[in-house]
């Protein structure tokens, strides 16, 4: 009896499964790039370097403690949970991007969220869409809050955001700002996050952010 012997192309079959996981994240990708997001008015444009105007946003915030990372995954829990109607009665809300985080900016809310009792922490902050005036009532750990129109100056980068990748981001746009006159305010950036763990990393945006004076 013949047998036959079949050999598999492992290159061939590796790169249709790659090809397929670019494909798979290219339309995860389109679909995120459709979601909301505030309308700002670009005032300044270089490279990926900006400075915007932001009208008025109403957000939803928590604060959680601990490591940045684990603080962005535990808070954007927190609140995807509100907002999709998990933690409270309700409809759910849209979704809108970017995911916003930072070490307590005392020019982002009124009175600043920080004291002594949460040094250390982080807020993250989901934006609420545009046409929802009265949002659900939160449940306890989240604050609705509005945030003021304002300048802001932003670096964008694509890829994983490290924290190396972030603070080098900071960096370059602090002097670009200081080179056009520019002062921002004496605070810690937000990070902007616009896109779910499902994007490939190299297919990521992710910003630095510093309110201006």
């Amino acid at each position: 009896m013949e047998t036959t012997t079949m050999k598999v192309n492992w290159k061939a079959t590796g790169g249709i499964a790659a090809g397929a996981l670019v494909g798979l994240g290219i339309a995860y990708v389109l679909r995120e790039k459709a979601t909301p997001k505030p309308d700002y008015r670009v005032l300044v444009s270089e490279g990926d370097l900006q400075i915007r105007a932001y009208p008025p946003i109403k957000v939803a915030e928590t604060v959680v403690s601990g490591p940045r990372k684990e603080a962005l995954s535990n808070g954007f829990q927190i609140l995807a949970d509100y907002i999709f109607a998990k933690s409270r009665e309700g409809e759910k809300i849209a979704m809108t991007v970017p995911v916003m985080q930072d070490a307590g900016n005392p020019m982002a809310s009124d009175p600043p969220v920080f004291d002594d009792e949460v040094e250390g922490a982080w807020r993250v902050r989901f934006i609420l869409p545009e046409d929802l005036k009265n949002p659900p009532a939160p449940p306890p750990g989240i604050s609705i809050v509005d945030v003021p129109a304002r300048r802001v100056g932003a670096a964008s980068f694509h890829g994983t955001a490290h924290d190396e990748r972030l603070e080098a981001a900071e960096d370059r746009l602090r002097g670009w700002l200081s080179r056009h006159g520019e002062e921002a305010v004496k605070a810690d950036p937000e990070y902007a996050f616009y896109n779910s763990p499902m994007i490939p990393p190299p297919l990521r945006r992710n910003e630095v952010l510093l309110p201006l004076m």
